[in-house]
């Protein structure tokens, strides 16, 4: 099961995409890091819909070899932002080649295109953001397991994602476990 999970927020993200993963992750007994990109002097970021969230740290103080899985929260302009955040593309590489999982929601898997990330991977995307997207084969799907690579749609799937990342992370049966509490069959 995953240790330590790092899930970057800027400014304009999808409030859901971010918040139902951090919380389905600590649930679970993850030791969560939010990393916040273009913050406040008081580390907080806005998200799309106006909801002010604190990070734990700024997206310079990432040291991404401390953990096995980052996640990219969609929303708009917050995935374009984390596409053009160096720290979050490099985050993605070193946890990905140190053998970790990297997952986008909604928008952000253009976070994973720019991190040169979905050669010969499967991936899915809001639908129109597999526009943007050069490499990779693009699914429909709703979720989308490639490898170590996990992607999904949009919001609705920001709960049944955040399971089926912790299922990736060899975490199964503390999936049912918490999907059963929070009533989700």
């Amino acid at each position: 099961m995953f240790q330590k999970a790092l899930i970057f927020l800027a400014n304009g993200f999808e409030e859901l995409e971010a918040l139902a993963p951090i919380d389905v992750l600590r649930r679970a007994g993850v030791h969560v890091t939010t990393a916040g990109v273009q913050a406040t002097d008081d580390n907080l970021v806005c998200g799309a819909h106006s909801v002010r969230v604190l990070c734990d740290i700024r997206a310079s103080e990432v040291n991404p070899a401390e953990y096995d899985f980052v996640y990219f929260p969609g929303g708009m302009p917050g995935a374009t932002n984390l596409a053009a955040c160096p720290q979050c593309l490099e985050a993605a590489r070193v946890i990905y080649n140190a053998g970790g999982f990297v997952c986008a929601i909604c928008a952000a898997p253009i976070v994973l295109e720019a991190a040169g990330l979905l050669d010969n991977q499967e991936y899915t995307c809001y639908p129109g953001f597999e526009k943007r997207i050069s490499h990779g084969t693009y699914t429909g799907k709703f979720i989308q397991k490639s490898g170590r690579i996990l992607t999904a749609c949009g919001p609705a799937a920001a709960l049944d994602f955040s399971l089926e990342i912790l299922r990736a992370g060899g975490a199964s049966a503390l999936a049912a476990q918490l999907a059963a509490g929070m009533m989700r069959k």
